[in-house]
């Protein structure tokens, strides 16, 4: 099923969602609490958040899934309650989507790596396996593998998505500008150098997100354009770099400041936009109004 692509062939770009974990602690959820946890003791309150970004004109929202990978559950003491918190997440963000928006099951990084000799690759493989399955029983449309730095890691969790629900996979890697003037993931991965590997391993769908505001995305995208003039990608930005105030990391952009940004975003090879950290529906919503204009 190509529900993504299609939507893509229809509407040529699409908006997606922004920023969960700052509304779960909005809510309530506390530093040392499971996030995903809620999918099942506090549905309501995620339901909102998905809904929220519905509201906001959003073509495409997530699920509250990003950590609930078994080997990330097993820290909380909740992995063996896997497959239940992912088919909730996929659930809750269904019954928020209702016919019009498509809901894209979240699978973030495991913390563990296989080059540190941390975890296997077949022990990566079945978790990633377990977890796409519960989002793909849940009503999840498409998964994507987000926020990697290890592209080991990616690739696994690309082919296990791939392998195990037949939905089309997305993968965004995480790019920081390096004093070389470079965008390199952690494992210094360049973004065109993720293209080909990514793709080989089944991906549908690429991007960046996290890790920059909106003008870092637009040299990224430039980047990987230059490697690949056809795949789709997608971008979600962080509002700005984070700055300290008081204490506390805070994202500088305002809904009007990002969304200004979005016609250049768009111009260098970005299909598909929306937010990470420190973005609201009230971005969605400006971001919405920008190329619902164009």
């Amino acid at each position: 099923m190509s529900k993504v692509l299609e939507a893509l062939k229809q509407k040529s770009i699409l908006i997606s969602d922004g920023a969960w974990g700052t509304f779960l602690y909005e809510k309530g959820l506390s530093v040392d609490e499971c996030p995903e946890s809620w999918n099942l003791s506090r549905p309501e309150d995620v339901y909102d958040i998905a809904l929220s970004y519905v509201k906001s004109g959003a073509d495409t929202i997530l699920t509250n899934s990003f950590g609930g990978s078994s080997i990330k559950l097993d820290a909380y003491g909740l992995g063996n309650q896997c497959y239940e918190i992912n088919k909730a997440a996929a659930e809750i963000s269904r019954k928020a989507a209702g016919k019009d928006v498509l809901v894209l099951g979240s699978i973030g990084p495991t913390g563990k790596m296989i080059l540190m000799g941390e975890i296997t690759e077949t022990e990566l493989y079945d978790a990633f396996k377990y977890q796409s399955k519960a989002l793909a029983d849940g009503g999840a449309d498409a998964i994507i593998v987000e926020t990697m730095s290890d592209l080991d890691e990616a690739i696994v969790a690309v082919k296990a998505a791939k392998e195990s629900t037949g939905l089309e996979v997305i993968c965004t890697m995480t790019y920081s500008y390096t004093s070389a003037k470079e965008y390199r993931t952690m494992m210094g991965v360049s973004p065109g150098e993720s293209i080909k590997p990514l793709l080989e391993a089944g991906a549908d769908i690429l991007g960046a997100n996290c890790g920059n505001g909106t003008a870092g995305m637009i040299e990224i995208i430039k980047e990987m354009r230059t490697v690949d003039k056809d795949i789709p990608l997608l971008v979600h930005a962080n509002a700005g770099l984070p700055i300290i105030e008081d204490g506390e990391s805070v994202f500088p952009e305002s809904p009007e400041e990002m969304s200004c940004q979005m016609n250049k975003l768009l111009e260098a090879g970005a299909n598909i936009v929306g937010g990470c950290c420190g973005t609201t529906p009230e971005h969605i919503e400006s971001i919405v109004n920008i190329i619902r204009n164009r």
